[in-house]
């Protein structure tokens, strides 16, 4: 029995035959409809569904024709008439009969039976999304160009408009006028213990620049050596970890006047590579008393104690100016005596006080230098004869524009009468001067309010809340009286906020100073009892104890 290849296998399952030139590679030609067989090749023998191989005659018939066999791999090129078709010309619709699009030609192109023209592989095909990106970025960039044309015109304009601008500001806005800091804008309100008169954020920051430049100074002072400004500015930065300048010297200066004497000196010595001997430096002097005996003085540290102190009571009297601004501006004003004054009024916006102008500094002499033909003819104006000035003049006179005359100043309008806002509309004026003067009256009693009084007002407000805790623990523990000691104790553990036994214990000392029939302390021997009356309504007790803090209040 003769032996069966592993071939046969494939010769049962597809009876076609196989040309001898199968394995030359075939063309991507769809054949048309006139080329196929008549008649479709029969289904196998074993029922595969599996799709019979196309004849190799018209891969052999195309082989014959002496066209070099196409790629394995290809991508589909567009000739170039379809390339020119999909530039932007117009904005009809890629599917429009003027426009057809790409894959359309293909299929005409393959149901024809030819492929179009392969175009050079250099040429690449833009699709309609590049060119509207492209079309997107360039106006981007052109109206970005147009944007810095227009900062560069007005920055040229402020240039020319304000040649000598000052120096930029200790806390300045942001490149987009972006707002200070929070910890800046609401620093006042972040202080701890009671309110009173807080600084600015830039005040205390200046009291704080002083302190630093005095430390230097009076160090420098007591060495007998000469203070410059660059010795100056080096110690203070390094202390301060921030930027100080010749301005925040001037701001000193403007607060403090008779803190430091300032000079221009030359020939001082300097150890340094910036300065030049012959350079002139600012000099800063501390102005002290003259002690008894004609001895130098020194700057002593209760000296520099002293010195801060005045500081601070100046700035604090700078502040106080814009507060009495604020108060006179209100409506109703108010006036508070200065000796009363314990804190800001609730509306004053501390941290929003204008900057502190800088005190002018001696600058350096300079020396004249010609510069431009006017100056030129200004020094030699001395040297000229009297009738050749006069012709000058005459000259001068005549080729000046005539002016305009002066036209009479518009008058202003008379301001109209304040308007009540739209929800008061209908509301009796006399009502609201009435509300309005007694929170004028309240806002008074506020801002003119010790330190004592206000830890007082603070007790009464957390005296309701105590009463429920210390008769809650009389009848948890079921006693008629305790200790003072135990009663706090169990008083601290239960109320929400930290507080220590004694400050609890003057809570309830208040308590029964207010309350003396429903809480009694008693005093035996070496131990102080509080007897509480369980029988009370707690509600009357809670309502009394808040009237009191609300009368005490006002």
């Amino acid at each position: 029995m003769a032996q069966c290849r592993v071939t046969d296998f494939f010769a049962r399952r597809r009876p076609r035959p196989r040309a001898a030139s199968s394995w030359a590679k075939r063309t991507w030609r769809t054949p048309s409809p006139a080329k196929l067989e008549p008649s479709a090749p029969a289904p196998t023998k074993g029922g595969s569904r599996k799709r019979a191989r196309p004849s190799a005659e018209p891969a052999r018939a195309e082989l014959t024709r002496g066209e070099p066999a196409p790629p394995a791999r290809r991508k589909l090129r567009l000739p170039v008439d379809a390339v020119k078709d999909l530039a932007p010309r117009s904005p009809a619709a890629p599917g429009s009969p003027e426009h057809p699009s790409p894959s359309k030609k293909t299929k005409k192109a393959t149901s024809g039976g030819q492929l179009p023209n392969l175009a050079p592989q250099e040429d690449k095909v833009p699709s309609k999304a590049t060119f509207s990106e492209l079309k997107l970025c360039l106006q981007r960039a052109r109206e970005l160009g147009a944007r810095v044309q227009e900062l560069r015109t007005s920055a040229q304009q402020k240039d020319a408009g304000e040649p000598s601008a000052p120096e930029a500001k200790e806390h300045p806005a942001g490149p987009c006028g972006e707002k200070a800091p929070a910890y800046q804008r609401f620093h006042a309100l972040a202080q701890p213990g009671l309110p009173g008169l807080v600084l600015p954020y830039k005040y205390q920051v200046l009291a704080e620049m002083f302190r630093s430049m005095d430390t230097i100074v009076g160090m420098l002072y007591n060495r007998s050596e000469t203070v410059t400004f660059a010795k100056v500015k080096q110690g203070v930065q390094d202390m301060m970890r921030k930027r100080f300048e010749e301005r925040n010297v001037g701001q000193i200066k403007t607060v403090y006047p008779t803190s430091y004497r300032f000079r221009q000196e030359r020939n001082v010595p300097t150890f340094k590579d910036g300065f030049k001997k012959s350079d002139y430096q600012l000099t800063i002097e501390p102005l002290l008393d003259q002690e008894v005996g004609n001895m130098v003085p020194q700057l002593t540290a209760s000296r520099l104690l002293q010195r801060r102190q005045v500081f601070s009571q100046n700035l604090v009297e700078r502040v106080r100016e814009h507060h009495r601004a604020f108060l006179a501006s209100l409506n109703p004003p108010m006036v508070v005596p200065e000796d009363q004054l314990t804190r800001w009024h609730p509306r004053f916006k501390v941290d929003e006080v204008p900057d502190i102008e800088p005190a002018e500094l001696p600058q350096p002499p300079t020396t004249e230098k010609v510069a431009t033909a006017q100056e030129v003819l200004a020094q030699a104006r001395s040297l000229m004869s009297p009738r050749m000035e006069k012709a000058l003049s005459d000259l001068a006179l005549r080729t000046a524009k005539p002016s305009s005359p002066g036209s009479p100043s518009p008058e202003l309008p008379a301001t109209p009468p304040a308007t009540p806002p739209a929800p008061l509309k209908g509301v009796s004026q006399d009502l609201l001067e009435r509300i309005r003067a007694k929170e004028a009256q309240k806002q008074l009693a506020q801002m003119t309010r010790r330190p004592e009084q206000e830890q007082r007002l603070q007790r009464l407000e957390r005296l309701p809340e105590l009463a429920r805790v210390l008769r809650s623990i009389f009848v948890s523990e079921r006693k008629l009286a305790l200790t003072m000691e135990v009663a706090c104790t169990r008083m601290v553990d239960s109320y929400h906020t930290a507080m220590s036994s004694g400050e609890m214990e003057k809570h309830v000392q208040l308590l029964s100073e207010l309350l003396p029939d429903w809480l009694s302390l008693h005093h035996i021997r070496t131990e102080t009892y509080v007897k509480l009356d369980k029988a009370a309504d707690l509600a009357v007790v809670t309502a009394r104890l808040a009237f009191l803090a609300r009368a005490e209040a006002l």
